[in-house]
């Protein structure tokens, strides 16, 4: 059974944890703290139960794929693995500090990938064991709904590592695109600039949150508004990924809107902290404006 190692065990790395499970690969899913990781497969589990619940997953299936996911509180276990995928948060200096670690205990033909959503490969392959063993896969979140993957390979990225990444993804059941990297890849430089563009419109005042959401998601035939999307995804990381585009292009464009600054800086940010543009320490969600 081929082992991948998953780094982070927030909401994505969880996600690409249960995937990898899911599709019949070893798990070593870790965190800062073993406690975190733990908590990241509890999270797993409870999915799955109810994926059972509703009839959508098996018992057995269930079982099978939890007793594959083995939490780590270190990289000592990552040399037996075939790909690492780094999901932790979006900053760069964090996971430039993960990749020297992981790096000095990963196998020599293992892959090291990155689920950053807008920072340039290249960049941060200077911090990889391999630059060539190094590339992107941005995942979508939810994992285990959100069918695409984009891949995004450095300037060094060989040939080799493409094919066996983009294998990787097929075989978890996911949609490839590629992407060039440059900043922002595809979704996130189309997405990120609209919800920007929604908390300029609210800061301004033309609309109410609760006004931007229903004319956005109705007008464009979107599943949710694009203030109920920012809180899900987490105002810090849209903040982060606007300023790597506006830095990355130099765009004004791509300049983050002051009320997604100022609520970032107030600790507001989105569902999991129960407040962004709405508070969700109720039953329902409520806007805070």
């Amino acid at each position: 059974m081929e082992t991948v190692g998953v780094i982070g065990a927030g909401q994505m790395g969880a996600g690409i944890a249960q995937v990898a499970a899911q599709s019949g690969y070893r798990v070593l899913l870790s965190d800062r703290e073993i406690a975190l990781a733990e908590r990241g497969k509890a999270g797993i589990a409870k999915r799955l139960g109810s994926a059972v619940e509703k009839g959508k997953a098996t018992a057995a299936d269930v079982e099978a794929a939890l007793a594959r996911i083995e939490t780590v509180g270190d990289y000592a276990a990552f040399g037996d693995a075939i790909i690492v995928v780094e999901a932790a948060t979006e900053r760069e200096e964090i996971k430039r500090a993960i990749f020297a670690e992981v790096g000095a205990k990963m196998g020599g033909d293992a892959i090291l990938a990155t689920n950053t959503s807008s920072i340039p490969i290249t960049r941060l392959a200077q911090a990889a064991p391999s630059a060539e063993r190094f590339m992107g896969v941005h995942f979508f979140n939810p994992v285990p709904v959100m069918r695409p993957i984009e891949l995004i390979r450095g300037l060094a990225t060989s040939d080799e590592v493409v094919t066996r990444v983009e294998a990787f993804a097929k075989k978890l059941g996911k949609d490839v695109v590629h992407a060039n990297d440059a900043p922002g890849f595809i979704v996130n430089r189309v997405l990120l600039p609209m919800l920007n563009e929604a908390i300029f419109a609210l800061g301004e005042g033309v609309a109410n949150v609760r006004d931007i959401d229903t004319a956005v998601s109705l007008g464009l035939n979107h599943p949710m508004g694009p203030l109920t999307l920012a809180d899900f995804i987490g105002l810090d990381t849209c903040l982060e990924i606007t300023r790597v585009l506006y830095s990355g292009t130099g765009d004004p464009k791509f300049r983050p809107a002051p009320l997604l600054v100022k609520y970032v800086e107030a600790g507001w940010l989105g569902r999991k902290t129960n407040r962004g543009f709405y508070d969700y320490s109720g039953t329902e969600p409520v806007p805070t404006r």
